[in-house]
């Protein structure tokens, strides 16, 4: 799915015009931000890598900064994972990693800093230096969601960070343990209402989006499930996979395989049209579940 972004005018430093050709980035229009984000003038280009959509980044800052010299980056470059090991946002912190290693010929390292549902991460971005070494892979639910869950955050999700580029945008999928008798999303919503308080569904934790599309679903339908949150959602999966807990609304990335080979049973995708990679589970919509669901964005972004 090709990800929502946008440009605007701005002028271009033409140093960083000239290092981002050698890198073999394209053309690039940056952005300036607004007066207290003088070294935030940004830019975005996206590519595909690997079937999962890339951002490839740089950025033209005000003179002086190290980012508007031909040498950048002359140092490796950290990009914060703010989940843990295994979930789609330590995948996709990889694959941009190795991309932009390869594009920039600089270490790009992951560093994972989970906890609290992504805050943790961002706050150790925005205490980080605004020089173009710290990155991390930002989330909706970062930076819309948090702010309404917890009543004090460490970070300024309006002020402390410049995004550069959404990464992707897609919905979870409702996938089931094979041993719950529900092989479509209205039997599994049937046997929710038989039994009350009795499925259960895992989470990659509070407020992440498995879990605000899980009580979403209970809302709109009046079905009643008991929510699991993990720390990250690989190990939600996990956990899905060895009947631990009945169904979770997964990422894509890590759900399709599980699938395919029938480790769980998917029930429906949440987005409006089947996805291509599984085309033989149906949308909500055509489960008879017509509300529009929340989905999930991905992008970067730097203090």
């Amino acid at each position: 799915m090709a990800p929502d972004h946008s440009t605007c005018d701005a002028d271009v430093m033409p140093a960083s015009q000239r290092a981002l050709r050698r890198n073999g980035l394209g053309d690039i229009i940056p952005r300036a931000r607004d007066r207290r984000a003088r070294r935030r003038k940004t830019m975005n280009a996206v590519r595909g890598f690997g079937g999962v959509v890339l951002a490839v980044l740089a950025w033209a800052f005000a003179p002086g900064s190290v980012l508007a010299q031909d040498g950048y980056p002359s140092k490796p470059v950290r990009l914060i994972a703010p989940f843990p090991p295994g979930g789609t946002t330590d995948v996709m912190c990889r694959l941009i990693a190795q991309k932009l290693t390869s594009s920039f010929g600089r270490q790009v390292i992951v560093e994972n800093r989970p906890g609290a549902a992504g805050s943790i991460g961002h706050e150790v971005t925005a205490k980080a230096a605004g020089d173009g070494y710290t990155l991390v892979l930002t989330t909706k639910g970062a930076l819309v969601v948090n702010p309404y869950l917890y009543k004090k955050l460490a970070y300024d999700p309006l002020n402390d960070f410049a995004l550069i580029s959404v990464v992707i945008s897609a919905g979870p999928v409702l996938v089931a343990h094979p041993s719950v008798p529900a092989r479509t999303v209205k039997e599994l919503i049937a046997l929710a209402k038989a039994r009350p308080g009795q499925l259960n569904y895992g989470s990659g934790g509070i407020g992440t989006t498995a879990h605000i599309v899980g009580e979403f679903l209970q809302t709109i339908t009046g079905a009643s499930f008991v929510h699991v949150p993990y720390k990250g959602g690989a190990m939600a999966l996990i956990d899905l996979v060895g009947g631990q807990t009945d169904f979770q609304f997964g990422d894509m990335v890590p759900s399709v395989p599980l699938i395919r080979t029938g480790k769980v049973r998917g029930l429906a995708v949440t987005t409006v049209r089947r996805s291509k990679a599984l085309p033989d589970v149906p949308t909500m919509a055509e489960s008879g579940v017509k509300e529009e669901f929340p989905t999930q964005w991905w992008g970067i972004a730097a203090p």
